[in-house]
């Protein structure tokens, strides 16, 4: 019953519902893709985070590499990185990470700005859908003889169908876009602290050799 109820539902929006709906297919798409991607123990794996700082306490450099290439999530490339430029002073070793980081951080917020973009389109496309349907019933009134009050009432509700549609693929998209846009900044900013002991704890062992 639900699903003829929204194949008809479609149809009586017009053309512009299937745009529409190719939004709210990309818009769910693109947040459990981004939802998979973006787990915790994918990125900071908090195993991996105590293997390897105990390597550097250790002074297990090429161990320490060995794990980052065999863990490879975005932390541990950036870190390999970081690890395998030992020996260079702060500020160099800090300069390869950050280069790094931004690298995985783009990885990181990949398709994120899609999600916003999709609900704007998805709220425009509602508006013109209306627009152009109110068009059409207007125009047909103006060649009219007499005006069927149910003929108008039923035209105006068809017409409401594209922006309801619209609204209702937008919404939802944009509480997608906060929650993923929030998530990805947060394992951003781990990321940042972790490489930032990591590279504290290299020249710390450093220093006593």
């Amino acid at each position: 019953m639900t699903r003829f109820f929204l194949i008809d539902f479609i149809i009586k929006g017009g053309f512009f519902m299937y745009p529409i709906l190719i939004c709210s297919i990309l818009s769910v798409a693109i947040f459990l893709e981004k939802l998979w991607v973006l787990r915790l123990k994918k990125i900071i794996p908090p195993s991996f985070i105590v293997d390897i700082e105990h390597m550097l306490r250790s002074e297990k450099i090429q161990e320490a590499i060995a794990l980052c290439r065999e863990v490879n999530t975005p932390l541990s490339r950036i870190l390999l990185n970081g690890i395998r430029h030992y020996g260079k002073r702060r500020e160099e070793l800090k300069e390869i990470i950050e280069e790094v980081g931004k690298h995985e951080a783009a990885h990181l917020d990949k398709y994120v700005e899609t999600l916003g973009t999709i609900a704007s389109v998805a709220t425009l496309l509602g508006l013109l859908g209306t627009i152009s349907g109110m068009i059409k019933i207007f125009s047909t009134i103006s060649h009219a003889q007499t005006v069927n009050p149910t003929l108008l009432a039923n035209g105006i509700s068809e017409a409401l169908y594209t922006t309801a549609a619209g609204l209702s693929v937008a919404i939802p998209t944009i509480i997608f876009y906060r929650y993923i846009a929030n998530k990805s900044d947060w394992l951003i900013l781990q990321m940042e602290e972790h490489c930032l002991r990591m590279i504290e704890l290299l020249k710390e062992r450093q220093s006593k050799t």
